[in-house]
């Protein structure tokens, strides 16, 4: 039998509480989250995220907040993180592992001493951290136009719709923070009393699990999460197969308790969801299409908060079970409207007026203005023209893919502020290492991308953050200049033996297009650090990172210097992954990206 067997739940959950700053510590995790990640224990866009940053600090910040998402997420799992991290390869590799295995095996841990019951923040420290945003909003007031701020919403946290989006853009939402400490005697099976799921309980429906929110339960809202997506009680009923139920207070459990009784007894409080009865139609689109306000509110639906003790009794949700399919969970949807493209995103989309969603080569667009560009009529409907995978619009709408705001929703995309609209024109995410980070994001006044300060080349200097010019990114200054460089077509040997200090605009373009391509971030930093048996096959190693440091530090004399390394990248993945086509794609696919635009770039004509 496993000695973890021997130790009760609750105080590996303690133990694992008090570790989760060393376990951050640890030199190079990037083994240990891959362990956790193929054992199903941290979500993968999370992975992704974590796994790219080139900052230990930043890496170890994040890794907390994974392991802090584990413990407040997916507590139930801390046992199975135990026994895939105790293993004899994973400890060896990180000896903290090894000295917290001995701690729990030889039962030292229990004299480790009584940690004080966790309490809210005090009202007085909201409101000093209300001043100190408001010093902080100050600060940055003079560089609104170059600074986006990154504590707004990501990708993952989707804006709810409806009118109780109230914070103010730019202002944290406050995470709640949970009590944590061991159950008393005689509550073992009534988890739902304990200190530690006073926010969110972790329920049950045939086979399928999920955690329940309960303050939007309480609200009436979408309140169980499971994986990326969110589900109201009926929905999740459905997902998990036992739709013909048509009860999911009996349905969903916790600990084999109904959902019901616990609202019964006092210890939930559920609102009453009501959903708008509609006839199904008979065709798509019908012949006295309209394309007016009404037409944008006709697919709103918005849960009446109405406590069961307020009404005595509750509604179902009523019409076709929601297909829940593989466009649930995406983010991001590649559009075309006529000969026009681009990528919406879910996170920005509210309605046909609101949220600039709509990302093209050149711009931020609204749905309405995507249609009206690429078809020039102002008449146009948004839903039937703009296209995903051949179907139009609409049909994201009716599978629920994409979610109507409110006619009333207040929230930072419907009725956005100046600095709002200011924001909207960039894009959320840093265009080379395709995160937030901890920085603020530095935006181009001609292009609607963004960069962190260190992934521009060249870098970006702090003088530039403060004054009232126009900011232009590397990308805008080459296309611009572009015709006027070379008017002369070139040959390959001549511009290869070029002193690289007259071509380094060509060069940093280069290298930042490169980075911007490869959108999982696979040749940006050291394989060795992930590769064990790299350095046995590759001799000389190299990665896009590396490149960027050494042309900042001026370490290349001519051109062919500067490609030969880069191509160095190329040939190395073609070595090591001759077995992986998907990799060797990759690899091929970038290739070609840098050599046709490396000869765009020099107008050469070999």
């Amino acid at each position: 039998m496993d000695p973890l067997d021997f130790l009760e739940h609750d105080e590996l959950l303690s133990f694992f509480h008090c570790r989760k700053t060393e376990m951050s510590c640890m030199e190079n995790p990037r083994t240990f989250l891959n362990q956790l990640r193929d054992h199903n224990l941290i979500p993968e866009d999370k992975y992704k995220t974590t796994i790219r940053m080139r900052s230990k600090d930043k890496m170890r910040k994040a890794v907390y907040e994974l392991l802090d998402w584990l413990e407040k997420e997916n507590s139930e799992h801390i046992p199975l993180f135990f026994r895939s991290v105790f293993k004899d390869v994973i400890m060896n590799q990180y000896p903290t592992l090894k000295l917290l295995h001995n701690s729990l095996m030889d039962g030292s841990f229990h004299f480790d001493p009584k940690l004080p019951e966790r309490r809210e923040t005090e009202e007085s420290d909201e409101r000093g951290s209300a001043k100190v945003s408001e010093g902080e909003e100050k600060e940055t007031k003079t560089a609104k136009k170059k600074r986006k701020l990154t504590s707004g919403s990501s990708e993952g946290d989707d804006e709810q719709p409806g009118s109780s989006a109230k914070q103010t853009p730019g202002q944290k939402k406050k995470a709640k923070k949970i009590h944590f400490s061991s159950p008393r005697k005689g509550e073992v099976g009534e988890i739902w009393t304990w200190p530690l799921y006073k926010t969110q309980l972790p329920v049950t429906c045939g086979e399928m699990k999920g955690t329940l929110i309960r303050d939007k339960l309480a609200n009436g809202e979408k309140c169980i999460q499971v994986d990326k997506q969110r589900f109201t009680p009926s929905e999740f009923e459905k997902f998990a197969g036992k739709g013909s139920a048509k009860n999911w207070k009996l349905s969903i459990r916790c600990k084999d308790t109904p959902l019901g009784k616990l609202i019964k007894d006092g210890h939930l409080k559920a609102a009453v969801y009501k959903r708008r009865i509609r006839q199904a139609r008979k065709a798509l689109f019908v012949a006295s299409h309209s394309n007016t306000d009404e037409e944008d509110s006709e697919d709103e639906e918005e849960a009446q908060p109405l406590t069961e003790e307020a009404s005595g009794e509750e509604t179902e949700e009523q019409g076709e079970p929601t297909q829940v399919g593989p466009d649930h969970y995406r983010s991001m949807f590649r559009v075309t409207c006529g000969a026009l493209t681009g990528t919406l995103y879910k996170c920005r989309f509210a309605s046909g007026k609101c949220g600039k969603s709509i990302r093209t080569e050149v711009s931020w667009m609204s749905p309405e203005e995507f249609v009206n560009t690429a078809l020039n009529q102002r008449d146009a409907s948004w839903r039937k023209d703009i296209l995903y995978e051949g179907e139009p619009l609409s049909v994201l709408l009716e599978a629920k893919v994409l979610t109507m705001h409110s006619l009333l929703c207040k929230c930072k995309r419907c009725k956005p502020k100046p600095e709002d609209l200011d924001d909207d024109k960039n894009d959320d995410k840093c265009c080379i290492c395709k995160s937030e980070g901890e920085e603020d994001l530095v935006e181009c006044d001609k292009c609607p991308r963004s960069f962190h300060q260190n992934c521009h080349l060249p870098h970006i200097d702090d003088t530039i953050l403060g004054d009232d010019n126009q900011w232009l990114c590397t990308f805008c200054v080459f296309k611009l200049t572009e015709e006027c460089r070379y008017p002369d077509e070139q040959r390959t040997e001549a511009v290869m033996s070029r002193q690289i200090s007259q071509h380094m605009l060509e060069c940093e373009y280069l290298l930042l297009y490169l980075c911007s391509s490869d959108e999982e971030q696979i040749f940006a930093t050291d394989p060795r650090e992930y590769l064990k048996n790299y350095c046995s096959i590759i001799k000389t190693p190299m990665w896009l990172e590396k490149i960027a440091g050494k042309l900042q530090r001026s370490e290349y004399q001519t051109v062919g210097e500067f490609v030969s390394d880069v191509q160095f990248i190329f040939t190395n993945s073609a070595t090591y992954n001759r077995n992986n086509p998907e990799y060797l794609d990759m690899g091929e696919h970038l290739k070609q990206l840098f050599d046709r635009e490396f000869k765009k770039a020099f107008n050469i004509q070999d």
